[in-house]
């Protein structure tokens, strides 16, 4: 099989599925809270410390959740913004994220705009520069969005917002693990990260970055989230103002610890050294008789098209049926770019230091015989 659907989810390496093997063979024999507090010491400190190592951050402004969306959405729902504060958006956010910024503007009466693009499809960086006030009190930008593979300026975009009052959010879910980050050069308060991803970890594991003073300027719950596993081996309600204090209690030990293993294994690798093979993909869908979706200037490991007769779904079941990995995706999960293209379906295909100019290849190959090129 080849694999070209790691933006869906990246394969994982024995390592990350080994390590969650024998967490779940050892609560089948010792049971589950004697296994959680045998492995506290990855649960609590080593985890965070190498996601803290991966993005450049103290350990004690990381915290893990079970999504990348999920972290996102449990620090931007909590914002304390006022009535006709500004929140700019790239227009290549992800529904989830819009979804609770919607949320969010229903009860602060804050004020949504999206930045407008070049017309190469970057985003504007002029007139960011020129507009940027203190009205603005929020910017959410998606460093590498799902649906197409331009790679937003994040670092030069917390340049233009350094000084001002506005908190900088980076979505970071496709990019952790594709292209270094590091979240001092990007200049932001709060970045998230799935796992499941191109860091080849286990589905149901995320993490966010928050800095400390956009965790001092969140709304206070009046309720311990905590209290649900009062009576675990390793539970713990956090009173400092560490970044785990965001965190939603329940968690399960064996994604974490395929998380950390995961975590592990890509220190171990050069994950951001395939271009040759990203230029390769863009280079074979070059030669097809597809539309590309495909903004921007610089762009990743995320490539996105559609046929005028073909179906996305029959391409991706074509693609499977020869052996290959590919994914459909929907306009609606990047709702401003692709709604305003009209754009409601189409092919993704992904690529990974793990995949070969041979795979990509084929894959042209397979498509050229579905397409009837």
């Amino acid at each position: 099989m080849i694999h070209l659907n790691t933006a869906g989810a990246g394969l994982m390496p024995d390592v990350v599925a080994n390590a969650m093997l024998d967490c779940l063979h050892r609560e089948v024999e010792y049971g589950a809270y004697e296994t959680e507090l045998h492995y506290d010491k990855i649960l609590q400190q080593e985890v965070y410390k190498r996601i803290a190592a991966l993005v450049g951050a103290p350990a004690d402004d990381v915290a893990f959740f079970d999504s990348a969306t999920r972290a996102w959405v449990r620090v931007v729902s909590r914002l304390d913004l006022k009535p006709g504060d500004m929140v700019w958006v790239s227009p290549y956010e992800y529904a989830g994220n819009l979804i609770s910024l919607l949320a969010l503007r229903e009860r602060t009466g804050c004020v949504i705009e999206t930045i407008p693009t070049t017309t190469t499809g970057d985003l504007d960086l002029e007139w960011m520069s020129a507009h940027v006030n203190g009205d603005v009190a929020f910017v959410s930008i998606t460093h590498i969005p799902s649906g197409c593979g331009i790679v937003n300026p994040v670092a030069e975009i917390g340049r233009i917002l350094a000084g001002h009052r506005a908190f900088y959010a980076v979505d970071a879910c496709q990019s952790v693990g594709q292209v270094p980050i590091d979240v001092a050069a990007f200049g932001c308060a709060l970045l998230t990260g799935a796992g499941r991803k191109f860091l080849r970890g286990a589905r149901g594991t995320g993490f966010a970055y928050v800095a400390p003073e956009l965790r001092a300027a969140l709304q206070v719950e009046t309720y311990d989230l905590h209290v649900a596993r009062a009576d675990s081996p390793t539970s713990y309600v956090v009173e400092d103002d560490s970044a785990r204090s965001l965190e939603l209690a329940e968690r399960t030990t064996a994604a974490v610890l395929g998380f950390n293993a995961a975590l592990d294994y890509m220190s171990t690798v050069d994950a951001y050294g395939n271009r040759e093979v990203y230029q390769a993909l863009r280079g074979m869908l070059a030669e097809l008789p597809v539309e590309m979706i495909e903004p921007g200037t610089v762009h990743s490991g995320i490539a996105s098209f559609r046929h005028a007769t073909v179906s996305a779904e029959r391409i991706r079941d074509g693609l499977a049926e020869r052996g290959i990995n590919g994914w459909k995706i929907r306009g609606d999960h990047t709702p401003i770019y692709m709604g305003e293209r009209g754009i409601d379906t189409a092919v993704r295909l992904s690529v990974h230091y793990y995949n070969t100019l041979d795979e990509v290849a084929a894959a042209g190959r397979a498509l050229a015989e579905i397409l009837g090129a």
